[in-house]
């Protein structure tokens, strides 16, 4: 407080002055001028005294809160006395809302008011797995056992899914890259889909132990016939030569979609797979609501859509390219290939092709857990 005395009785300059005589920071000498301030404001008596000024809304108002309250509160839908149900409760919605009700309030104060009654903007979070199968917990333990046994037998095992279908074409990408400012990059304001360059379908094989993955970007259609040859395409570039003794390969899979557990055609190009390549194939399917546990989402797809946000895919290319170039730090590397094939949709199967197949059902819900021989080895 000296030196902020002297620093202001030298006036301009005077901080700077006191600083370099004294080796007191300027900062702290700033501090000691607000002291000096604070001092001679309360000597003159010029501070409030406690509980001076005006009273706060919530005094002056005793069912302000409370109709408060009632507004933001979570309601049944279709509830007539919850004016902004089907409206976003913005502080102007709420300061209105409440003098139609009598109350005098403007929007400024609603904030302070929501935080008196422990309310936040809150985003939605996935808790929610639908109904949740009582043998879930079994069946990952089964699938666990299954994986260490064969990876310690040095048999190949693979996680496989279809990741979400993309729109080719200057499209927006959710996500953001860097850029010049002011530059963003510029894309079709709607999402329609451009008849000459269609959708992306990549699915995608994890090989679990190896950390690699190889995606076949379909252009056609998404079906069962796509998916295993998407498989025969990775064992082919990547399985064989990785695995040249193996003998057996387990596939863990969802339980839904063109490798679901209830897809008859699935398990005919399985078993097609299983002739031409001499491979015993065990599958395990992930029970229902719980494909989020594929280890193919978390450890390949979510570094490829990381990879590639913000950048539109304006070419198949685009998306080889973006989805080849995809690594990590513990070592990811991902084979990327077009299949430009045609896959028709809506084959059926019928029940006398179905017994053709060489396939046997685990004692352990055989309808996720089955395995399926080569029929030359009947």
């Amino acid at each position: 407080m000296f030196a902020a005395a002297e620093a202001r009785s030298a006036g301009y300059g005077g901080i700077a002055a006191v600083s370099r005589a004294t080796g007191i920071a300027r900062s702290t000498i700033g501090r000691g001028l607000a002291d000096l301030q604070a001092t001679e404001v309360a000597a003159v008596g010029t501070v409030r005294r406690a509980g001076g000024g005006r009273r706060s809304l919530v005094e002056k108002d005793a069912t302000l809160l409370e109709d408060l309250r009632r507004l933001v509160e979570p309601a049944t839908l279709g509830d007539p006395m919850r004016p902004l149900l089907w409206v976003s409760k913005s502080h102007e919605k709420l300061a209105a809302a409440l003098c139609a009700m009598g109350h005098a309030v403007s929007a400024s104060s609603i904030p302070k008011l929501l935080e008196g009654l422990n309310y936040r903007r809150q985003v939605n979070r996935k808790t929610k797995e639908g109904s949740r199968h009582p043998d879930r917990d079994g069946q990952f333990e089964h699938i666990n056992e299954a994986v260490i046994a064969l990876q310690a037998a040095g048999q190949p095992v693979i996680s496989v899914d279809t990741k979400k279908k993309e729109l080719i074409g200057d499209y927006k990408n959710p996500g953001s890259d860097y850029r010049p400012a002011g530059c963003p990059h510029q894309v079709n304001v709607h999402d329609f889909v451009d008849k000459e360059l269609g959708k992306a379908i990549p699915y995608g094989v994890y090989d679990i132990a190896a950390n690699a993955g190889c995606v076949s970007v379909g252009v056609d259609h998404d079906t069962a016939e796509f998916a295993v040859n998407a498989i025969a395409r990775w064992y082919q570039t990547m399985g064989r030569e990785r695995y040249r003794a193996a003998d057996r390969l387990m596939i863990t899979a969802d339980g839904g979609g063109s490798n679901g557990s209830r897809v008859r055609l699935w398990k005919i190009a399985l078993q097609k797979f299983a002739d031409a390549t001499g491979l015993t194939l065990t599958v395990c399917h992930y029970p229902p609501g719980t494909s989020k546990w594929n280890k193919i989402e978390h450890r390949l797809f979510c570094h490829i859509t990381q990879n590639w946000r913000g950048k539109p895919l304006t070419s198949r290319l685009a998306v080889v390219e973006l989805i080849a170039a995809t690594t990590t730090k513990t070592g990811l590397k991902v084979r990327c290939e077009l299949d430009t094939n045609s896959y028709a949709k809506g084959i059926k199967v019928t029940a006398a092709e179905m017994a053709t197949l060489n396939i046997k059902g685990d004692a352990f819900h055989p309808e996720w857990n089955y395995t399926i021989a080569p029929r030359s080895n009947k």
